[in-house]
């Protein structure tokens, strides 16, 4: 929305600070250059670039999950924890209401909502994060800076959105 209707409806402004996109095969995962990386390893560093950000400014990261590996190698891709460390990384409770990274505050597609357009709700949640329309541990404190990394096709194709609370 417009940064007057945020104004006249009291919301914080959310600004699309980096974005991008790859596809890095066909559909068929078969045609997959590398079960271990994913276009994350390329949008991860561009968008964060344009946003002018590093990991450590990022309050909270939407990850589409479609399944556990995804989760992980999305992690090491997008460059929170080095490649094969991403089991060890979330094991801790990083990602975990109330730590360091928080992940996944609607729950992930790995727990509801998985077939369909779960890309969508990775922003819709970080921008709700973002606007603190939570309350309780869903809501990660103080949040401005949220990272949305999606996934289509058969891992082909990916795209990493930075948005920044404005206001």
């Amino acid at each position: 929305m417009s940064e007057e209707k945020a104004a006249e409806l009291g919301v914080p402004e959310i600004a699309v600070a980096g974005v991008a996109s790859t596809s890095t095969h066909r559909q068929d995962i078969s045609e997959m250059p590398d079960m271990t990386t994913t276009g994350a390893a390329v949008t991860g560093p561009k968008a964060f670039d344009q946003a002018g950000i590093t990991h450590d400014d990022v309050d909270v990261a939407e990850i589409y999950d479609s399944f556990t590996y995804t989760a992980l190698v999305t992690l090491e891709d997008l460059g929170f924890c080095e490649k094969g460390e991403g089991g060890e990384f979330v094991s801790g409770g990083t990602t975990a209401p109330g730590g360091e990274l928080p992940m996944n505050t609607q729950g992930g597609g790995l727990s509801y909502c998985h077939p369909g357009h779960f890309g969508v709700f990775v922003l819709i949640e970080a921008a709700r994060q973002l606007r603190g329309d939570y309350e309780g541990d869903r809501q990660v404190a103080d949040a401005e800076v949220a990272v949305a990394h999606g996934t289509g096709g058969l891992l082909s194709s990916s795209s990493t959105v930075v948005l920044r609370r404005e206001s």
